[in-house]
């Protein structure tokens, strides 16, 4: 799964498969913790990341939530600027 991106220890990871990979989504890693986040929402709708790593994804995703469902639509990755 390609890394778009990392930032305060957490890894953003972009997955294609069409067709069985609906909602468009990205998956964080921060350490044991897995959270595969909505894109068009910012949710977590899946996994267990802890309070303050979950926050950090959302604020991230907020900020680039149209340059992320521009590489999903197009299924082009790049990397994406870390927040800071």
């Amino acid at each position: 799964m390609p890394e778009i991106c990392r930032f305060y220890g957490i890894v953003i990871k972009m997955f294609f498969k069409p067709k069985e990979h609906d909602p468009a989504h990205i998956h964080a890693i921060f350490e044991e913790y897995v959270g595969i986040f909505d894109i068009k929402t910012s949710e977590m709708i899946l996994g267990d990341l802890p309070p303050k790593a979950k926050m950090h994804v959302q604020e991230w995703l907020r900020i680039n939530c149209d340059s992320l469902m521009e590489m999903w639509d197009s299924q082009k990755l790049h990397k994406l600027s870390p927040l800071k």
